[in-house]
């Protein structure tokens, strides 16, 4: 039977995998910052859904949990206003910044070191290629790595990847759908001083509104799914390089939505994506306890 962390796992990267699309659909209709903050609109439902559960219990300091999710969310907004900033400097940047989807290598280092996870040696292999998929989905064949543009894209994998630990810290002491809660509340001030920064956009279609809501809503889902994830007992470790996995959806959407081919890189990408989804799923069974024996 599969675990509850792996299927809440799957439920984020099915809504990451479309809001990937929804941003694709946007295009160019708003600015990056006017996506980020517009798009907050879209978290109200969850926001609100959240705000009358019930189900709140707290395993350990609230005051703590609340802490770390809102942090969460800071760092998270700031590292989209980092990913923001590279995209706005042009075609240089734009050949470096795919390479913050590698953000669950920050994760994962960090979940093993302060947290004391410990993956199976299979568990082990499924992070190394769930690492090399998110590269090949992400990276562009282009040169020009090592330029002062890699500092940019830097940024966000440091904040995200540190962001996903915190997540995993505050479900450790206030449940799911409480961590969720105070993680996007912490969008709301932010998207404020986006919209104060950026001019209000005009002769906007109705389409385009309705993909900016479902952009936050998909988004606010996946987040609801990976705390969840994270409550149910899943290893930081192994559900960060997992969610980082989904362009396994967006990929074959887009395929065949904008008519694309997939080339070498997509299929290389998606084999081992396959593979690590397989092996990071694997948890060691549990050693059974000894029976005493009798000694005569």
């Amino acid at each position: 039977m599969m675990q509850p962390w792996l299927i809440w796992t799957w439920v984020a990267i099915l809504c990451w995998g479309v809001w990937a699309i929804l941003a694709r659909l946007i295009g160019e209709a708003l600015t990056a910052s006017q996506q980020q903050a517009f798009s907050t609109l879209g978290l109200i439902p969850v926001i609100g859904m959240l705000a009358v559960s019930r189900n709140w219990t707290v395993t350990g300091r609230r005051s703590r949990g609340i802490l770390w999710a809102l942090a969460a969310g800071v760092l998270t907004s700031l590292g989209n206003l980092a990913y923001y900033d590279a995209l706005s400097r042009g075609a240089r940047a734009a050949t470096v910044v795919p390479l913050t989807a590698l953000y669950p290598l920050v994760t994962v280092l960090l979940a093993v070191v302060f947290l004391r996870e410990r993956l199976n040696r299979i568990q082990q292999t499924g992070v190394a290629l769930s690492l090399a998929a998110i590269y090949l989905f992400n990276v562009p064949s282009q040169e020009g790595y090592l330029s002062p543009w890699l500092l940019l894209a830097l940024v966000p994998i440091g904040l995200w990847g540190v962001a996903a630990l915190l997540q995993k810290l505050s479900t450790q002491n206030i449940s799911g759908e409480e961590a969720t809660l105070w993680f996007l509340l912490s969008f709301v001030p932010v998207a404020g001083v986006l919209v104060f920064q950026d001019p209000w956009p005009t002769g906007k279609s109705a389409q385009t509104w309705l993909l900016v809501l479902l952009l936050g809503f998909a988004f606010a889902l996946g987040n609801f799914a990976l705390l969840f994830a994270f409550a149910r007992n899943g290893k930081a470790s192994v559900i960060a390089p997992l969610a980082g996995l989904y362009p396994l959806i967006s990929l074959p959407i887009a395929y065949l939505a904008f008519n694309e081919r997939p080339g070498p890189r997509e299929l290389g990408g998606l084999t081992l994506a396959l593979l690590a989804v397989a092996a990071l799923a694997l948890e060691s069974p549990t050693s059974p306890t000894p029976t005493p024996t009798s000694t005569s």
